[in-house]
């Protein structure tokens, strides 16, 4: 099993949702990462979603796009985020860390440092799963045995738009766990409707077995609960960004890990 395999096991032999939330890597400060991801596990965060700056983020929103832009800016690269991952693990070696990103810096990355190295070196920093926004599931097959041989999970998109005949192309790659985009359009776009995810989660649940996740559009406390009634997991992104992007270094972590025990406690309760 995959860590993330046993974390969300565990939780649901708990009767608990999972709390995924995302930021961007080396956002809003290049060397403040792996602090930030302690804080958030603090906060109740139970899967790290951790965002490689790419330069055509076509599924982000702006938030997340000016998050990317400015940890470009300060030279974060895919180097340097398997570089903080492994800097986080060597205080936790149990909280999942999920890359979420595009292709062409893995791709990149291959032919710069040797085809399969992405895998290997992820692996080696203690990356749990990758999630490339464009990767279609017919094209992964040999990209997610690959990552499975190094107990890895490849996580899909799923969207209001999904046919079944995606579905089950999906269901038949995934592991880990399928996320859930619960709005159309990109990240931080539009205002959830609760009713429209809990009517759309039994027909994926009908292809696929693995956990079900949902993101895009929660934004508190309150949406978080409403929609951790049906999925397995929360996704929050677009807000957390939000609330740290203009704390000095010293607040950063601390506003994070705060908003988070909220939303854990929602989820809870």
């Amino acid at each position: 099993m995959s860590r993330i395999d046993t974390t969300l096991s565990a939780l649901k032999a708990q009767n608990r949702k999972a709390l995924i939330p995302f930021v961007t890597a080396g956002f809003p400060f290049a060397h403040i990462t792996p602090d930030l991801m302690h804080g958030m596990v603090e906060g109740g965060a139970d899967v790290i979603e951790l965002g490689v700056p790419f330069s055509d983020p076509s599924a982000d929103g702006p938030v997340i796009q000016k998050a990317g832009d400015r940890a470009l800016a300060l030279g974060i690269g895919l180097t340097q985020v398997l570089a903080m991952v492994k800097t986080f693990r060597e205080r936790n070696t149990t909280t999942p860390v999920v890359l979420m990103g595009y292709a062409n810096p893995i791709e990149r990355y291959d032919q710069k440092q040797g085809e399969g190295s992405f895998v290997r070196d992820a692996a080696a920093a203690g990356v749990d799963g990758v999630l490339v926004v464009d990767y279609p599931p017919e094209e992964c097959e040999a990209f997610a045995a690959a990552l499975r041989a190094h107990h890895m999970d490849l996580i899909f998109l799923l969207a209001p738009t999904s046919t079944p005949e995606r579905m089950a192309q999906v269901a038949r790659v995934a592991s880990g766990y399928v996320y859930y985009v619960s709005l159309k359009g990109v990240t931080g776009a539009g205002t959830l409707d609760v009713s429209q995810v809990e009517a759309m989660l039994p027909r994926i649940r009908e292809h696929v077995s693995i956990p079900v996740g949902v993101g895009f559009g929660i934004r508190d406390a309150e949406t978080a609960r409403a929609v951790g009634r049906a999925a397995d997991a929360v996704v929050i992104g677009s807000r957390l960004i939000q609330l740290i992007e203009n704390e000095p270094f010293e607040k950063v972590t601390a506003v994070a890990t705060n908003f988070l025990r909220g939303i854990r406690k929602a989820l809870d309760s």
